[in-house]
C-alpha cells in the first residue's frame, strides 16, 4: 500500500522532474548542442502526456477515493518512468530508449484508459441495479420511509378554480 500510495503522489511531481532529468543527464554525459536543442521540442510534449496520464488515472472515483492507484497503473508507470531515466542517463543507445519510452507512454495510456472504461462501467452498472430495485419496489411505498403508504400525504387533484378565456380574432377574420 505504501508503494501504491507514492505513485499516487509521485505521478504529478513527475510532470515537472522526469522532463527537466534528460537536460541534466544529457548535460552530464556530455551531449552535443544539437542533441540537447531536440530535448527542448520533445521534453514538453513528455510533460503534457504525463500530465494526461496523470490526470486520466485521477479520473477513477476509486483512485480519488482510496488516495491510492492501482498496481497496474504502478507497473505501468514505474516502466515507462524508467525509460524516460534511462534515456536521460546513457549517451549510447539512447534510440533504443526513446523507442522503448514512447512504447510504454502509450502502453501506460491505453492501460488507464482501459481501467477507467472498466471502472466507469462497473459503477453505471451499479447504479441502473439500484434504480431497477427501487422501481421495482411496491408502488406508494418509497424505499428506506418507515411511514405507512396510510398516513402518507397525497396531494389530491388542483382545481384551478374560476378562469378567463381570451378568445383573439385575426384582422382578416370576421364574425
Amino acid at each position: 500500500m505504501i508503494i501504491r500510495r507514492a505513485f499516487f503522489y509521485w505521478r504529478f511531481i513527475a510532470i515537472f522532474v522526469l522532463p527537466a532529468w534528460p537536460f541534466v543527464g544529457w548535460g552530464l554525459f556530455g551531449e552535443s548542442g544539437w542533441s540537447l536543442f531536440g530535448l527542448f521540442i520533445a521534453m514538453p510534449i513528455l510533460a503534457i502526456a504525463l500530465a494526461a496520464i496523470a490526470f486520466l488515472i485521477s479520473a477513477r472515483a476509486s483512485v480519488r477515493t482510496t488516495r491510492l492507484v492501482s498496481w497496474t497503473d504502478v507497473g505501468l508507470l514505474a516502466l515507462w518512468h524508467l525509460t524516460i531515466i534511462c534515456f536521460g542517463s546513457f549517451s549510447s543507445g539512447v534510440a533504443l530508449w526513446a523507442v522503448l519510452g514512447v512504447v510504454a507512454g502509450l502502453a501506460a495510456f491505453w492501460g488507464v484508459i482501459a481501467q477507467l472504461i472498466s471502472e466507469t462501467t462497473r459503477r453505471a452498472r451499479e447504479t441502473m441495479a439500484e434504480f431497477e430495485r427501487m422501481a421495482a419496489a411496491a408502488p406508494g411505498t418509497v424505499p428506506g420511509s418507515s411511514i405507512p403508504p396510510a398516513q402518507r400525504f397525497e396531494p389530491g387533484p388542483i382545481d384551478g378554480g374560476e378562469f378567463i378565456v381570451i378568445e383573439e380574432k385575426k384582422p382578416d377574420e370576421r364574425r
